[in-house]
This record gives structure tokens, sequence and C-alpha cells, in this order.
């Protein structure tokens, strides 16, 4: 059986924007030619596109760095650098992805061919051209690129199988799902029994085909992430049909029934959702000696304890080992795939979209101010280190804009109000210039 990875820890990083040229033309019979630099061009987007092939994430364990091309910088004769190509990173149906950082889901990837851009490239700086004006015909001023969005991102794969096989360990759903599927579980007696889900595709005798999940053994408290915990009855969330299996033969001293109730209340306290779910009860191992006296009265505990206007979940009785009832349970459990909707796994808010990444977030200061161990005073902010990164420094007229810039953000009064003197040292990343009051 492959392994089956179901997050994964990624770095992308955008392409950053080209930077902007300062040029003038020099040609013959134009005195002067006015400015002449071309802007840079588009750093290229990260774009995650689902690939309905894929069916874990296994690849970005080996390589978890995606990296965008850079735009090409502005040239002479006001030609716009080229934009960078968007890097496409293709990615399974079903996955969900998280900015590492504040934990917030980005998008949820489940249609094939989606495309979402979970990096944004930078735009590219604008040359002199554009600058100029009737007062500066000839400025001497340009922008470098935007830098790309750079971001860690989580990815999370939820089996996308239709059903789901839940119920103690070893009830037998290891087994049920080798018989139905060409799947190859590990099959063992044992607790923990399945460590990843097992996934399988079924074809019933009608034709009908769905993908069954063995969700691994619940266990008391694995809602509260004792035991194995929470990663794997995530897998449950998207199946959409429930097949609760049995152990009729009570072959580890323990009440059928009782099972059956508490891996409900396992299923309701992670996520009441689940509880929508249609179930069918599926009665194993048939064949043992004690199983039919058991399944009787497993049936009048059943209705004992169901309003009369509930519908009572089907039961179908099987025998994995001895191949018996299986037709029945597989062509219901189509019937019933075809009724049930698919459920939305999160809900319109949670899925917030994220604000724009031009924008700034509205909250933010524009800008920080600290004071190094030197005495220097530090500013930083990411719209003062966007302009700053956008700035360049070998050109006067650039140096010029960006000082008017942070005093029309109000750097200067706040440097004063925090005692800042005439010749004090005030620092932006690892470039410093003087105070001047």
């Amino acid at each position: 059986m492959s392994m089956f990875l179901d997050t994964a820890k990624i770095k992308v990083k955008a392409g950053n924007g080209g930077d902007g040229m300062v040029a003038f033309r020099r040609e013959k019979y134009v005195p002067n030619g006015g400015p002449w630099g071309g802007d840079g061009g588009r750093g290229g987007n990260v774009i995650f596109v689902v690939d309905e092939g894929l069916r874990t994430l296994m690849d970005f364990r080996y390589n978890r760095h995606f990296k965008a091309q850079n735009g090409e910088k502005g040239m002479t004769k006001g030609m716009h650098g080229r934009g960078a190509e968007d890097l496409y990173v293709r990615v399974p149906q079903g996955t969900t992805v998280r900015d590492a950082e504040t934990g917030k889901v980005i998008t949820d990837l489940v249609e094939n061919g989606q495309e979402y851009i979970v990096a944004h490239g930078g735009r590219g700086g604008r040359g002199n051209i554009r600058f100029a004006t009737p007062k500066n015909p000839a400025p001497e001023i340009s922008e470098n690129g935007e830098p790309g969005q750079e971001r860690e991102l989580e990815l999370e794969l939820k089996v996308l199988a239709d059903v789901g096989l839940v119920g103690f360990p070893s009830v037998g759903k290891s087994t049920l799902l080798s018989v139905i599927t060409s799947a190859k579980p590990k099959i063992g007696a044992y607790h923990f029994t399945t460590i990843v889900p097992n996934l399988g595709m079924v074809r019933t005798p009608s034709g009908e085909s769905f993908a069954v999940a063995d969700l691994p053994g619940l266990i008391e408290g694995a809602s509260q992430g004792v035991g194995l915990g929470t990663q794997f009855l995530r897998h449950i969330e998207r199946t959409r049909v429930i097949l609760h299996v049995i152990d009729m033969s009570a072959s580890e001293g323990r009440d059928p029934y009782e099972d059956y109730v508490q891996i409900n209340k396992e299923l309701e306290t992670y996520n009441l959702r689940l509880m929508e779910r249609p179930q069918i009860i599926v009665a194993n191992k048939m064949d043992m000696p004690e199983s039919q006296e058991n399944l009787k009265e497993f049936k009048k505990k059943l209705a004992a304890n169901y309003d009369e206007f509930d519908e009572l979940p089907q039961i179908f009785p099987i025998s994995s080992l001895a191949h018996q009832g299986l037709d029945n349970l597989l062509e219901a459990t189509a019937e019933l795939l075809d009724k049930t909707p698919e459920f939305l796994l999160y809900s319109e808010d949670e899925m917030a979209q994220e604000e724009v990444y031009y924008g700034f977030d509205e909250d933010q200061p524009a800008f920080d101010i600290s004071r190094d161990d030197d005495a220097a005073w530090v500013l930083s902010g990411e719209k003062l280190e966007k302009l700053f990164n956008m700035t360049n420094f070998d050109r006067d007229e650039a140096v010029m804009k960006f000082a008017r810039q942070l005093r029309g953000m109000g750097v200067d009064e706040a440097l004063r109000a925090r005692g800042a003197k005439d010749g004090d040292i005030v620092r932006i990343g690892n470039f410093e210039f003087e105070f001047v009051d």
C-alpha cells in the first residue's frame, strides 16, 4: 500500500517585479532627448492547479520550495521588461491550503482543474518615462520592482472518499475493504490497526462505482485528540455515507450495541455534522455461532432507542470472510450515495477570502519606530518596507521622493515626538541616513 501523506508544509515565493530603467534619448537631431526608460516586467505568480490524477501530497515531501521567475528589468527606448511566466504547481483534488503563520484557510481546492494564486508576483517598477512632468521633463528617477509575495503554506489532503467505514478496531473493516475493492490493506487484529486510511474503488454488480476509505479504528477519546487523535477523524469529513461496521459475533467480549452507540458518540464529539451523514449498519462476522442471536438483540435495542418518527438505519448482515451479503450491501450504498448531496467542508465565514495583496491591512500602523542598542532609530512596517524596496537609492531624485513619502506618512513628526534630534542615525533594513530636523 502506498504511503498516504495527508499534510505537507511548503514555501512559495512569487517573482519580483523587474526594476524600472532610467534612460534618456540620445538621438541625432533630438536635442536633450526626453526620458526613455521603460517599466520592469511583472514577476510570476505561484498558482496551484488541481490535478485529479494525483492522490497524495507525496511530491511535496521531496520538493518544498516553489519559486516563480522574476520580471525582466525595464529597457531603454521605453521598452517594458517582459513579464515572467507563472509557476503552476499541481495538487491533488481535495487539498486544503492554509497560511502557516495565521492558520487561516486560504482555499479549498476540490474541483478538477481549479486554480488559485497562492503567491502574487510583484509589479514591475516604473521607468523614468512615467515620472516626466512639465516641471521636471527629464527625471532621473525610476522604481525598483515590487518584491513577490513570499509565504509558508500548510497543505492538507482529506481523502476524497464517498463512503467511509467506521467501527471499533478489529471489527473487520480492513477485511471488508480488501474483499470489495482492490485495495490491499495490511490486516492485523490489534487495536491500532489502520494507521493510514486505505482507499479503494468499488464497482457494484450494476456498474455503479464509488470510493471507499477504511477510516482508522476510532478509539474512545480520539475526538479529544487522545490516542490516534483527530488527524484520522479528519478523513471522515468528506465522506457522504458512513458504513458502520459491527462485529456481531462479539468475539472480543464487547456488546455490539454499546459499540455502535460509542462510535456514534465519537463522531458527534468530533464534528456534529458527521451525524448528518446517512449510515448503513453492517452486521459483520455473521458466519460465527453467536451472531444470529446477537443481531436479534441488537435490532431490539436499536428500535427501543429510536423515535417512532425517525427512520431506522438499514442493517445488512454480511460475512466478509465467507463473501456473503456483499452485493446487496454495495447496491444499497450506491443508491444512498445517489440521494446524498456533497457536503461543504467550510462554512462561508471560514472561507472569508483573504484581503487583496496589494492593499495594506488597514488596522496595521503604516510604520513602527524602535531604538537599536547603538541608539539609532529603527523604522519598520510592511508599507514602509515596501516603499523602501521599490526605491532606487542610486538616484538622488528617487531618494528625495522616498523622503517625501516618509514625511507624508508622518514619520518625521513621529520621530520628533519620540525625541529624535538633528544628526541622529535612522535605520531601515541595512540602509542608514541622518535625521535632519
